[in-house]
């Protein structure tokens, strides 16, 4: 019986429930100026303001692997392909797990009409979701729809 009151305390009590609510996450690190203002530009589909802050940042921090991201989805959406591709391959070697590097990279390889390399990031992300994820069924749905177009 004393567990039930506790439990119904626990769970029903509004000042218990108020403090949960109160919790807040813990803080996270604010993201870099320059990354800030190329998502900007991103937003703004301007690509080339993009790759004029990315460039400088991925050669100044060769570590980050959302800058390289950034870079090669600012370059493909140019249709630079060469370049974009260097730069998605730099973010997966810095982190092969980089779920957005491996759907971009998938995308690009699509529209440069390279399936089997499509494929590749596509199961990559089959792997690395592990009960599936945005860029997983993002890549799936273009890499299905090159496919059919395909025969």
């Amino acid at each position: 019986m004393h567990k039930f009151v506790l439990l119904f305390f626990v769970f029903f009590n509004p000042t218990v429930a108020a403090l949960a609510a109160d919790t807040s996450p813990s803080p996270v690190a604010a993201e870099n100026k320059e990354l800030k203002k190329a998502r900007e530009s991103i937003a703004k589909k301007d690509w080339p303001a993009a790759i004029v802050v990315l460039e400088p940042y991925t050669k100044n921090t060769a570590n980050d692997a959302d800058g390289f991201n950034l870079l090669g989805y600012s370059y493909r959406n140019l249709k630079r392909y060469d370049e974009s591709l260097v730069a998605y391959k730099k973010a997966l070697e810095i982190d092969p797990k980089h779920r957005g590097a491996h759907e971009y990279i998938g995308i690009a390889y699509i529209q440069m009409s390279q399936l089997a390399n499509a494929k590749i990031h596509l199961d990559a992300l089959d792997k690395i979701c592990t009960l599936s994820c945005e860029e997983y069924r993002d890549l799936k749905k273009a890499y299905l729809a090159a496919t059919s177009a395909a025969k």
